[in-house]
């Protein structure tokens, strides 16, 4: 008898063909060919194809944030370097009774005049008698004779 109450005539059944039918095709069926056989479930396709392109994005979405960093990373150092020759410039058209050597710091000051000064003596050095307006920044000559920026402030120079 089955659930709904009506009995299998088991003459009709043949159990040869059914034998045939499981086992014949069992990747086809959408139900285990034999007793101890693996559960099989459809799978949905949606989900997976849902899972994929989320993953997809965050990946994406990750690299182009490391892109990002990248091109932060880029623009200060452009600007770094944009720095550099304005104050490279800044320093050929000031005054200066020396040659400067490659590595070594001088001092860089604007005068009462507002034409600037390059000299070997530092802000602390000067004693009471400041012979200019204002100290601009310790300098350094670089190889490429682009001048880097020490420090702008006089009590750290020196």
């Amino acid at each position: 008898m089955t659930k709904t109450g009506k009995k299998i005539d088991l003459d009709r059944i043949d159990l040869e063909k059914m034998s045939e039918m499981t086992t014949e095709n069992p990747g086809l069926i959408s139900f285990p060919h034999t007793v101890g056989g693996a559960m099989i479930k459809p799978e949905d396709k949606g989900r997976i194809k849902g899972r994929a392109v989320a993953a997809m994005h965050e990946q994406t979405e990750m690299q182009v944030k490391q892109i990002y960093k990248q091109m932060q990373l880029l623009a200060e150092q452009a600007k770094a370097i944009q720095e550099r020759v304005e104050v490279s410039e800044r320093i050929y058209m000031a005054k200066m009774s020396f040659e400067p050597l490659i590595g070594k710091t001088y001092h860089l000051y604007e005068r009462e005049d507002g034409t600037d000064l390059l000299s070997l003596i530092g802000p602390k050095e000067w004693g009471r008698s400041k012979p200019f307006k204002q100290f601009i920044s310790s300098v350094k000559l670089l190889a490429d004779h682009t001048w880097e920026v020490l420090t702008s402030e006089p009590d750290s120079s020196e």
